[in-house]
């Protein structure tokens, strides 16, 4: 069985080994726009599915691809990754405010053909997260390491930003960007 994973994302390379040993990147070329209308949950799925029907679509054979798509989300409103370092600057000390919580939502589909059976699975997984506080220059800090720039709320609790989690409440690499837990479970018998 081929296994292919629709993202560059080194994180996801790296949570997707731990299940599979070996496998190909395809990178899904789909517009990461959000659909108006749709849930938090539901348009991290749905990104999470465009860009797995965009590969399954370019390739051929039993095969398994897989989708994921990231989604911070405060009191509603829904974080994407940074334009610029003010942008950035804006989303950490948004994120920082009230109870310093918010949400962690990553999408998740997997299309398999197998022998001309076709499944497809569209998922998702959900972490709450409890930031420590921050003064101006910790946030100055982090944005210098210029690892905020390509993550959804601009940080990334695997790398320096880590000291600044206090806590997370469910799967761990469900926050990293791809919920193993789940994906293992539905690709286990083809391992």
């Amino acid at each position: 069985m081929r296994f292919i994973l629709a993202s560059a994302s080194p994180r996801r390379k790296e949570l997707l080994r731990l299940i599979v040993p070996e496998f190909e990147i395809i990178t899904s070329s789909i517009e990461e726009k959000l659909k108006e209308g749709l849930t938090p949950q539901e348009q991290a799925t749905n990104l999470a599915y465009k860009k797995a029907k965009d590969i399954y679509e370019r390739t051929e054979g039993d095969r398994i691809v897989i989708g994921a798509d990231t989604i911070v989300t405060k009191n509603e409103k829904i974080y994407g990754k940074p334009k610029d370092k003010n942008n950035a600057k804006q989303m950490i000390k948004e994120l920082l405010g009230g109870d310093r919580t918010h949400n962690i939502i990553t999408g998740l589909c997997a299309i398999i053909n197998k022998e001309g059976n076709f499944k497809e699975y569209k998922l998702f997984d959900e972490v709450k997260v409890f930031l420590n506080c921050m003064s101006d220059n910790e946030i100055d800090r982090w944005l210098e390491t210029g690892n905020a720039m390509d993550k959804a709320g601009a940080y990334g609790m695997q790398n320096e930003f880590c000291v600044f989690v206090n806590k997370i409440y469910g799967n761990y690499t469900t926050a990293i960007g791809l919920p193993t837990h789940k994906l293992y479970n539905i690709i286990k018998e083809y391992i």
